[in-house]
Formats: C-alpha cells, structure tokens, sequence
C-alpha cells in the first residue's frame, strides 16, 4: 500500500509506540500541526542523517496539543505508529509550506523471543548500572520490545536508523544484543580507568608482603 503523507523531517530517529513531544515553532511545521489535528490524520517524520532525509521513517499521530502560544507556537505529543519508506518527496504542494512524501510500509513482523528478549534488557540494565544512569522505561518489563530499549541501549544515531530498518522483532533484538555485548566490556574497561585516575596522588594502604 502507497499513499501521501505531510512530513515533519527531524534530525531523530522515532520509533513505532514511542511518544516524543514536540515544540512546534515554523510556520510550515505549525500549518501542518494545525491540519492533522482539524483532520484528525497523521504525519510522517523521516529521519535526517547527516544532513540528507533518508529512505525510512516513522508515521505518528498527534496524541495532544499540550499548550498553545500567542504567536501559534505549539507544544504537542505524539506517538509513533508505524515504519515507511519514502518512495518520492514532494517538495511543493500548492496551497501548503510543507512537504510530502509518497511512501509504502513495510511489513513489519512483532513475532519476539522471550529469552531474547529478557538477554537485552538484563545487558540494558547492566550498561545502565555501570554508567550510573537511572532511567524508566514508562512500561512494564513484561511490555518492553526492541523499540522500546533501542534509545537507551547507547546507540548512534546511524545504529538507531538501522534498527529502524530490521522489520523482524528477533533481528531487533539480536542487533541489540551485539551492540550491547560489544559496548560494556568497553564501558567497563573505562570505569576501571576512571578509579585508576581517582586514586593517582591518594595516600593508599599498599603491602608486598607476600613477594
């Protein structure tokens, strides 16, 4: 299936079920708000990297116009619905300062593995646990799919555009499970140094006594 959509390019990439919140502040991108929420239709957000809109991006809804501002400022939340890939952007559209895009949706398989599943989100805690970082993930463990952990697994935006791109749960989380198999020995390895750096000119309790 192909169809039109306005989009809001952003230099982020947004996941299906994530709920992002948005200062809407360009005229364009306040024309754009304004409709979806009249028409009650979504819009897409293709990620930008490096500069340039890439092949996919993500379909989301306006979930509510949070607070609206003198000069027609917006601040709304939205949430993800479903991956497209951008088939041709429409640059101009008569009557309207956004664009759009002809875009199709992948089929997108959820099918998960459990035991997958519960791998990463123990690596996601430990990554967390040796970075002192403590953040929730607004759902349940029992909830929480790849899309879900992708933004706190420490991934770059390049990693995070290509899981965007793995349209089968499993290849989801097993491109989680290696990034984050790779990233805590080296996360690791660095807080180790960073004691070593701490006690460098410490007076410390050292003995060789059984040399």
């Amino acid at each position: 299936m192909t169809n039109f959509i306005p989009i809001f390019p952003l230099s982020t990439v947004v996941y299906p079920h994530e709920h992002l919140n948005l200062h809407v502040f360009e005229p364009r991108y306040k024309q754009l708000i304004r409709e979806c929420v009249a028409e009650q239709k979504p819009f897409g957000i293709p990620a930008v990297v490096d500069k340039k809109i890439v092949e996919y991006g993500t379909l989301v809804e306006v979930v509510k116009v949070e607070k609206e501002y003198d000069n027609g400022e917006m601040d709304i939340r939205t949430r993800g619905v479903k991956v497209f890939r951008v088939l041709e952007i429409i640059k101009t559209i008569p009557e309207k300062l956004y664009s759009g895009a002809i875009v199709s949706y992948p089929v997108n398989s959820e099918k998960s593995n459990e035991r997958l599943r519960q791998q990463v989100l123990h690596a996601v805690r430990e990554l967390h646990n040796i970075l002192q970082v403590h953040k929730g993930f607004g759902k349940g463990d029992e909830e929480l799919t790849a899309y879900d952990l992708a933004h706190h697994a420490g991934l770059s935006q390049e990693e995070e555009y290509e899981l965007l791109h793995l349209f089968y749960e499993v290849q989801r989380l097993e491109y989680l499970k290696r990034h984050l198999h790779k990233v805590i020995p080296m996360m690791a390895e660095m807080e180790k140094l960073k004691e070593r750096v701490k006690l460098n000119g410490h007076f410390r309790n050292l003995s060789a006594d059984d040399i």
